[in-house]
């Protein structure tokens, strides 16, 4: 099974990230943050990802470090479960729909880390989440994944729906990109021989 256990502890934050790529969805999330939690709870779901995370930070500021790190962590579990990534799909994409919101993600996990990203959320908050900080999560969980991530969204007026549609995206590309193919499943996807 492709699992990961990390803690990061820093002077702004304490995170604890359990991952399993093989998981069914089930999810346990605390965060203190009500809508991050919302979204790491559809990403576990929608990716069928057994995830756990505990995280607190100095929220009385904002959320900015708590969902920097938060994604920090939970990229460098993909990158630790997913090993020499031996036998994996590699690419995964999707257009999703949510409501009158339309959002297309391909993501790449080629070892180099890209963010492409062309959300264009309306609102300045979804209840008290800043959603400038969207950006942040996906950039640092790209880098620390090794991911190469393109997000854009097609249609979409309601703020709530575009980013949860991209969280939504991000869990069933990735999930597609995780796949063990049979036929390859002792080969790397690469022409390098490593990713």
């Amino acid at each position: 099974m492709r699992t990961a256990e990390i803690s990061r502890k820093t002077n702004e934050t304490d995170i604890s990230i359990y991952l399993n790529i093989d998981g069914t969805g089930k999810y346990d999330i605390d965060t203190g943050c009500g809508f991050l939690n919302h979204m790491l709870e559809l990403f576990a779901k929608h990716g069928r990802f057994d995830l756990t995370v505990r995280a607190t930070g100095d929220t009385e500021v904002d959320y900015h470090h708590l969902t920097e790190d938060t994604a920090i962590v939970l990229g460098q579990c993909f990158k630790n479960a997913l090993g020499d990534k031996r036998g994996i799909a590699r690419y995964g994409d999707i257009i999703l729909p949510m409501d009158e919101a339309l959002i297309l993600c391909a993501v790449d996990i080629s070892g180099r880390a890209y963010l492409v990203m062309d959300l264009s959320v309306p609102a300045n908050k979804v209840g008290d989440f800043d959603t400038e900080l969207v950006h942040e999560f996906m950039y640092s969980f790209a880098v620390n994944s090794g991911l190469n991530l393109h997000l854009k969204k097609l249609c979409g007026d309601n703020s709530h729906h575009i980013i949860e549609g991209a969280f939504k995206a991000l869990a069933r590309s990735i999930s597609k990109a995780c796949v063990i193919i049979e036929a390859q499943k002792n080969e790397v996807p690469s022409t390098k021989g490593s990713l």
